[in-house]
């Protein structure tokens, strides 16, 4: 007897945790591998974190919390917006929930209808591309490259052939690092607002940045306060249709808590909060009491990002010389988005071949653009400095 099974499921792999598996099974076999393919803070979370996880362990019943996520919670990203951009996001327009994974699930299913068209990079970060397929919702890939800073803009918008729902935008970006500044964050935000296009604006990487500050699209909902964040393009008044998707997971260095949070347009909260009600009644209970205090632990986190900062200088320094020459600029996040089309037209393969002659792991590009990442891979440098440097050698040997 068949079975049925829903096509829904029949989306791409994100193959970045294809080649974790592959490097997992060869330091099984008693290889060794220098992972530079996971895109995840290296390290335990801050120590403030897991001391007040710790307390919640001894002394907190851990039941469901609400839906939305704690009040203490929320109320501290609400003042964390303030602080760090001058934006006024009211707690209740903040949903707390499990990983920006679920960040986007949840804003894709309140925003968007099934055969709505919306807009994403390419390269661009696969799992947008498949969560809007399993929705039935069609993905509009726009190309971009150096001409573009690898990133999407209005202009490029705004020749898309038929009409347009949404759009999708990435600063800093997964995979290449790069970043719209200020100003340009709020002529995409004012250009689909004018056009009632939904912008989905994925700000996980913020905090981890190497020049200026990357500019917000929070506050835009509910009228951003003056000050210098509002100021410098925190998005005052410019897109207040717009959801913001951020994650404890990349500048936080929480990434196996799943935790993250939405802020969200007063037309969305409610849809949202029944989503979520419904999908996964409430975010972890220990993740969210340990979170409260992420915020306070600014002195260690930014010693990562300066070490984020190390490891990129190693590899821009030492991949040319490995054929690693033409590179996205790696403006925020830890990635370097490398052009390989001197060397294969087979991203997967190469990368397989490089993992198994090299022991170093990295993410071809075809996970991140199924039309030109055949010829392009992504590293990831959130690792030690010493794991770059011995990469970098051995790429070097290898091609050599």
């Amino acid at each position: 007897m068949a079975f049925k099974a829903a096509e829904r499921g029949a989306i791409s792999p994100f193959i970045v945790m294809d080649v974790m598996r592959d490097a997992a099974r060869r330091q099984a076999e008693g290889g060794d591998v220098i992972h530079l393919e996971v895109g995840q803070p290296s390290g335990q979370a801050p120590a403030r974190v897991r001391e007040a996880a710790a307390c919640a362990l001894a002394d907190q019943p851990l039941g469901y919390t609400l839906a939305m996520g704690t009040e203490a919670l929320r109320a501290r990203i609400s003042r964390h917006y303030a602080e760090t951009y001058g934006a006024q996001v009211p707690p209740e327009r903040i949903c707390v929930t499990t990983g920006s994974s679920a960040g986007f699930l949840l804003s894709f299913l309140a925003a968007f209808e099934p055969g709505d068209r919306v807009a994403v990079a390419a390269p661009g970060y696969p799992a947008y591309r498949n969560i809007l397929k399993a929705l039935n919702i069609e993905c509009v890939n726009i190309p971009v490259g150096p001409t573009s800073r690898w990133q999407l803009s209005a202009d490029a918008l705004s020749k898309v052939e038929g009409r347009l729902d949404g759009a999708v935008v990435a600063s800093p970006s997964n995979p290449t690092g790069s970043m719209l500044d200020a100003r340009e964050v709020a002529a995409l935000g004012a250009w689909c607002e004018g056009r009632g296009i939904r912008l989905i604006s994925d700000e996980i990487y913020h905090g981890i940045t190497f020049g200026a500050r990357a500019a917000t699209l929070a506050g835009a909902g509910a009228g951003a306060g003056a000050g210098a964040g509002a100021g410098a393009g925190a998005g005052a008044g410019a897109a207040p249709h717009a959801v913001v998707v951020n994650s404890f997971s990349k500048y936080y260095a929480m990434t196996g808590w799943r935790l993250g949070w939405m802020v969200l347009p007063d037309d969305l909260a409610r849809s949202v909060e029944c989503l979520q009600q419904n999908l996964f009644i409430s975010p972890p209970t220990l993740s969210q009491l340990a979170a409260e205090v992420v915020f306070d632990c600014g002195e260690e986190l930014d010693a990562r990002v300066a070490a984020y900062r190390a490891n990129r200088d190693i590899l821009l320094n030492e991949l040319p010389g490995a054929g690693f020459s033409r590179m996205a600029p790696s403006d925020g996040a830890f990635y370097l988005y490398a052009d390989v089309s001197e060397l294969t037209n087979d991203s997967r393969d190469f990368c397989r071949r490089m993992l198994a002659e090299t022991g170093v792991a990295a993410t071809p590009g075809i996970d991140f653009d199924p039309f030109e990442g055949g010829r392009s891979l992504r590293f990831s440098y959130a690792g030690s400095a010493a794991d770059m440097a011995e990469a970098a050698k051995r790429l070097k040997a290898w091609t050599r």
